[in-house]
């Protein structure tokens, strides 16, 4: 199991974290993926390790910049 964080601007509600959310999901081989708008945090588990690229391009589709952490 892999776990990457990445640090993510501009969210400042619920309704943000869930576009992230579903974005992020999106992406094949990601088991689960918890994001808080609070500490502007988004942690990706997956069985593999994740493509950073497709999820920072994913974080971007939903309208938010993320680098990795």
């Amino acid at each position: 199991m892999t776990t990457t964080e990445f640090q993510i601007t501009g969210m400042t509600c619920g309704h943000c974290e869930m576009s992230v959310r579903e974005e992020v999901t999106q992406i094949a081989g990601i088991d689960s993926v918890d994001v808080s708008h609070t500490t502007g945090r988004l942690v990706v588990t997956s069985a593999a390790p994740v493509d950073e690229a497709a999820v920072i391009a994913a974080v971007d589709e939903a309208g938010y910049r993320a680098l990795s952490a």
